[in-house]
């Protein structure tokens, strides 16, 4: 039976999709051969966690993230599904911890710690959300910025006050100048006539009336004012800032000791190398791409010897131009 164009090119468009997914899936960290078990957490948040994100244990990649479904009738909780390799055994104490690096990527680390029994597939894993470094340092701070927020307003209401009693304490003061100039004329003008005098005198007695009289605010506003500082509390201001600083040492001290990750990410240089390594990987991977286009564009690609053979055959010519 002779088979048609059509079938020919249908068969070869169906098994070129084939081998698509499975390539796809392939390069995404998924083994179809391998045989994997599935266990599953519950977080409140996963932090911008995806599908295909690597499951650690001990530092090693023992699997990655499967599945993400949210759980609406559960408060809208993410159920995340971990694809486990199946040598590993997970115990009911077994912790499944949603971390990240400062590079923004997310992953689950596995502490498996001694319990009373295995858990099976499709079991679920105690699962828990880690505190980066910036979270630490700003819960400790914001008491402190509160603290040193409520004494600023305190001193401006202070210095407020301070102001509005310099501007009375000035105009009493004018006043009071005034006053000798009052009394010599009275004084000069006595000898001339003695109601003069008297009248001089009445005069000063009257000014004096109205800067007392005047200065009774002034007196009201110093009572306030002295009320004010009373309710300043600076000792319980600054014990509580006290506090503060003591709780920061403390958090310091945690990162200087260098034995919980937050510190171990600011000393070890394991994430520089691993960096490092893949920006190497990647420049001989891009140079090897624009060298060798057809290696990587073909319709399904070439094997590895062929490739082997065309890389011998470039160093062959280059080296007989580089003779002549």
């Amino acid at each position: 039976m002779k088979i048609s164009k059509e079938f020919k090119v249908g068969l070869f468009m169906v098994t070129a999709l084939v081998l698509l997914y499975f390539g796809f899936n392939f390069l995404k960290g998924i083994d179809f051969f391998s045989s994997n078990k599935r266990y599953f957490a519950v977080y409140d948040n996963v932090d911008k966690l995806t599908v295909s994100n690597q499951i650690y244990l001990s530092g090693f990649s023992v699997g990655r993230v499967s599945d993400i479904t949210i759980l609406k009738s559960n408060g809208n909780k993410v159920l995340v599904e971990l694809e486990i390799n199946s040598n590993i055994e997970l115990t009911d104490s077994t912790i499944a911890l949603l971390t990240g690096d400062f590079l923004g990527n997310k992953y689950i680390t596995l502490s498996v710690l001694p319990g009373s029994r295995t858990l099976q597939p499709k079991d679920t894993v105690k699962s828990m959300l880690d505190k980066g470094i910036a979270d630490i340092l700003t819960e400790s701070a914001v008491p402190v910025a509160d603290n040193l927020q409520a004494t600023l307003r305190n001193f401006n209401t202070l210095v407020d006050n301070l102001n509005k009693n310099s501007l009375e304490l000035d105009t009493v003061l004018v006043r009071f100048k005034a006053t000798p100039y009052a009394l010599n004329r009275t004084i000069n003008n006595a000898n001339v006539k003695m109601d003069e005098v008297v009248k001089g005198v009445n005069t000063a007695i009257d000014n004096l009336n109205r800067v007392l009289t005047d200065m009774r605010p002034m007196m009201a506003n110093l009572k306030t004012v002295s009320d004010s500082l009373k309710m300043i509390e600076l000792g319980k201001t600054m014990r509580k800032v006290q506090e503060t600083l003591t709780s920061l040492n403390a958090t310091l001290e945690q990162l200087e000791k260098g034995d919980n990750t937050a510190s171990k990410l600011l000393t070890e240089d394991d994430l520089y190398n691993n960096l490092n390594q893949l920006l190497l990987s990647l420049d001989t991977l891009a140079t090897h791409f624009n060298t060798n286009p057809k290696h990587f564009l073909g319709p399904l690609g070439m094997n590895r010897k062929r490739i082997e053979r065309d890389l011998k055959k470039q160093e062959k010519e280059q080296a007989r131009k580089s003779d002549e």
